[in-house]
Order: structure tokens, then C-alpha cells, then sequence
């Protein structure tokens, strides 16, 4: 079965911290997690063994003060490059690439003590909600292995639902580390877009991508939080402003804060144990003193058409990179330019990428880019526009994570409009560039998790985790 919060990074650096653990064991226990479940779940594309090994022994010979991840191992998404090591985004395009240089997150999380300890499946170039359409997975829902883990950052979900690593790092454009955290039952934090650097992260759609933890525990994702944010010179999309203390905002007082809950957005498409689950977490906030208000988000019933016009049209202009010159994959036995291209596209991109790549070209061509991409752009704005007017008389927005819980591998696969549809809740705080939180709410019939969605703020994670953390604590 998944592991249990009793495993959360916290407790781990507290055990290295005080002698009863070392570093390379840690590591070692991680490294044995791996090889006895990933065999089933295919939460890894890369384990890092031996280099993980390595940095776990030179941190318990260091004698220099602990950074507040010491010794804890981390998974990171296939999207974020580690120097040396190869990164594909899941695509064939980059199955041997080995960037020369880390992500800034990676060196935040190295310099807070973190082993990273391998790469995780995620869809190809982040585009999808269940990681079949990575070029090396699907990885497996730990709950029931006939189950999808969400995706596109199913495989750092299923490393800490399973309990191969208390931490793990995805990245979210319409949903991506929401939804599987939803489905797999932990943590996962989507932070306002700009509090993370993206230095390092394997661009899909640029205007929205964002890197943020999964954790078996709220009080983890802040703490992972804590480590990973703030500006960078590196990137200009990182804001300029020294974030908060986040897991210090986890007071567990929650007493008259204002959820704002969007019942017109609700009414259809939900299934009946999620929403069950949805009215008991209401419930619950209510109860630890919260005030629940019903608000309109008139926009958001579009949301998912506005994120695939704009996602699409940014994916084409950022997968346009991938052309067989430079690096990665390059077709063989083209008789000349034209035909290399055309071949390496077509051999070393999947399915789906092509789709959206075709999807973005159409939106940004002549005579289509002001009746497409322009308006989505337009309604964008008024998306944003709803969620400033509810955060006037609300704190936080609260929302299932996902309309249903994991679907069976395999059942959306020819279906993308309803394999789409998995993001209804999740796609608008990426467009308003607003941080959301997923934490577990209970379970089906079936004993498969659901989530709760909690978004914020631009700029008020710790609000966002405030409230998930006390609603965290009665769950336990």
C-alpha cells in the first residue's frame, strides 16, 4: 500500500538531525522503496543511484551547518534538468539528451541539503493527464495499478504516494501537479506563477508553466516551498520579490477565514462520491471556523477551450526548437534539409504533442489568430478579472480537485476531449496566474483518493497552505 505521512521529509532530516539516521541510509531505504515497487508502478524513468549514494556519504562526513533538507531524497519530474544526466520530457526527441547545466530548483534543493534521487515519468513535454502519452511509461496509480495517476506529472505522485520519496518536484501549466496529486492521494502545490524559478524547466506552454512539490504532508510542500522560490537573475519570468516564511504561516488557525465556493461551475460534470467528499470538506472547514459563501466565476466554465488555445499556440512556438539541427533526436537518411525536419518531427514527437502543436500553429496563423488566439487571450483577462472580484469578499476559492477520481488506464486514451475535460477545475488558477493547493479529502467506493482544491491570491500561498494544513489536521 501507499506510505503514510509517518514517513514525511520533516521527520526524516529530524531523524538524520539527530543521530538516529544517517544520510546513506536514507538513501539506501529510498533506493530499495524504488526497486520494490517502481517494477509495478513505473514511478522512474532514471534512478540516480550511485550519484544519490555518493552525495548522501559526503553529506554525513560534512560538518558545516544543515541546510533544512539534509539528507532527505527528492524525485524530480523528467522535465528538469540535472547537468550531466539525461532529461527527455518524456519524448523520444530528447531520449539521450544530457543538459550541461542544473535548473535553479536543483541547486536550491542541493544547497538545502535535498539527494536527488532520479527522474520521474511525466506525459511527453508535459502534455497530458494520465502519462500515457510519455514515450517511456505509463506509470501506474499505487491505489490500483489498473488506474491512471493523472498526470502530466503522474510519476513524482506516484513516487511519494508510494512511499519511494517523501518529496518529489513536477511542474503545472493547466493542472499537472494538482490532478495527480488528487488522484494519488498527496500534496501537491501549484505556486502563483513567478514564485518559482523556471531556469532549467523544459518549456511547454511558457506563460503558465510553473515548478511546485508534491508531499505527503501540507506542512512538507512549505517546507519544499520555502527552499525552491525567490527571484533568480537567471529567469525573468521569476518576480523580483523575497517570498515568506511559509511553513511558518501553518498556524493551524483558520478562524474566520472566508471560502468562497463556486456552486454555478459545480452543477454539472461531478461525479456524486466527489461531491459527497467536496460538501464533507466544506463541512469540515466550517467546523475549525472558516465561513463558507457561495461566489460566481462566470468564466471559468470556459476555461479549458481558453488553456488549450493558449497552452497549444505557446507549445508550437516553443517546441519549434526541436528540429533534428541543434540536439536531440535527428532523423537518418534525409536527402536534405527540408525532409530531415519534416522526418524528425514526425518520428520523434508522439501523438498527442503532435496534435497540439498543430492545434497552436492553426491558432497563431494569419487569418485565424485574432478570431482564436487573441480572444482566448481577451477571456483570459476576464477570468483573472472573476477571481479579483470573488478574492474581495473571499480568502480562498474552494473547488473539487478533479471532477471524477482516477480513471482506468487506457479509458480516455482515444477520447482527448474527455481526457481534456480531467483539467475543468485545475486550468483556471494557471491562467490567472494564481497558486493552488490539492490535498487529500477522503475516498470512493472504490478506495481511490479525492482531492480538495484550494486557490489562492496571487502571491498568498500561505494562505492557501494555512487553510490545507488545519484541514489536513483533522484528517489525521
Amino acid at each position: 500500500m501507499p506510505h503514510s505521512s509517518a514517513h514525511s521529509a520533516r521527520a526524516l532530516r529530524d531523524a538524520i538531525a539527530n543521530g538516529q539516521l544517517t544520510a546513506e541510509a536514507a538513501c539506501q531505504a529510498a533506493l530499495d522503496r524504488i526497486a520494490a515497487r517502481d517494477p509495478e508502478l513505473h514511478a522512474f524513468h532514471t534512478v540516480f543511484a550511485e550519484r544519490a549514494l555518493e552525495r548522501a556519504r559526503a553529506l554525513d562526513r560534512s560538518t558545516g551547518p544543515r541546510g533544512p533538507l539534509h539528507g532527505v531524497p527528492i524525485a524530480l519530474k523528467d522535465n528538469i534538468t540535472v547537468a550531466g544526466t539525461v532529461t527527455t520530457a518524456g519524448s523520444k526527441m530528447l531520449a539521450t539528451y544530457r543538459p550541461p547545466y542544473d535548473a535553479t530548483v536543483v541547486e536550491r534543493l542541493e544547497a538545502a541539503g535535498a539527494i536527488v534521487i532520479g527522474k520521474t515519468i511525466c506525459d511527453e513535454f508535459s502534455m497530458g493527464s494520465s502519462t500515457e502519452n510519455c514515450a517511456f511509461g505509463p506509470s501506474r496509480n499505487p491505489w490500483n495499478p489498473e488506474r491512471a495517476p493523472g498526470g502530466s506529472s503522474g510519476g513524482s505522485a506516484v513516487a511519494v504516494a508510494a512511499g519511494m520519496t517523501p518529496l518529489a518536484l513536477g511542474s503545472d501549466t493547466g493542472g499537472s501537479i494538482r490532478q495527480p496529486a488528487a488522484f494519488c492521494g498527496v500534496v501537491g502545490l501549484k505556486p502563483t506563477y513567478g514564485r518559482v524559478s523556471r531556469y532549467g524547466l523544459i518549456a511547454y506552454a511558457s506563460s503558465l508553466d510553473q515548478i511546485g512539490p508534491f508531499a505527503t504532508t501540507v506542512r512538507d510542500a512549505a517546507l519544499c516551498l520555502d527552499v525552491i522560490s525567490g527571484p533568480d537573475p537567471k529567469d525573468s519570468t521569476a518576480a523580483a520579490v523575497e517570498p515568506p516564511k511559509f511553513e511558518a504561516a501553518l498556524t493551524g488557525d483558520i478562524a474566520g477565514l472566508r471560502v468562497g465556493v463556486p456552486r454555478g461551475w459545480l452543477r454539472e460534470g461531478v461525479d456524486t462520491e466527489v461531491m459527497a467528499r467536496f460538501e464533507e470538506s466544506l463541512a469540515t472547514l466550517e467546523r475549525l471556523g472558516a465561513v463558507v459563501s457561495e461566489i460566481e466565476l462566470p468564466h471559468s466554465r470556459v476555461a479549458v477551450p481558453v488553456y488549450y488555445l493558449v497552452a497549444t499556440a505557446e507549445a508550437s512556438a516553443n517546441l519549434a526548437r526541436f528540429d533534428g539541427v541543434r540536439y536531440g533526436y535527428r532523423a537518418p537518411d534525409s536527402r536534405d534539409l527540408g525532409e530531415m525536419y519534416d522526418r524528425t518531427r514526425d518520428q520523434g514527437f508522439g501523438p498527442e504533442v503532435k496534435r497540439r502543436i498543430m492545434l497552436g500553429t492553426y491558432v497563431l496563423s494569419a487569418g485565424y489568430y485574432d478570431a482564436y488566439y487573441v480572444k482566448a487571450q481577451q477571456v483570459r483577462t476576464l477570468i483573472r478579472r472573476d477571481f479579483d472580484e470573488a478574492f474581495a469578499d473571499v480568502d480562498v476559492v474552494a473547488t473539487p480537485t478533479t471532477p471524477t477520481a482516477a480513471f482506468p488506464l487506457g479509458a480516455l486514451r482515444d477520447d482527448p476531449l474527455k481526457m481534456y475535460l480531467a483539467d475543468t477545475f485545475t486550468v483556471s488558477a494557471p491562467l490567472a496566474g494564481l497558486p493552488a493547493i490539492s490535498v487529500p479529502c477522503g475516498w470512493t467506493d472504490d478506495r481511490l483518493p479525492v482531492g480538495l482544491q484550494l486557490t489562492g491570491r496571487a502571491w498568498d500561498e500561505a494562505t492557501i497552505l494555512r487553510v490545507a494544513d488545519a484541514f489536513e489536521r483533522t484528517r489525521h
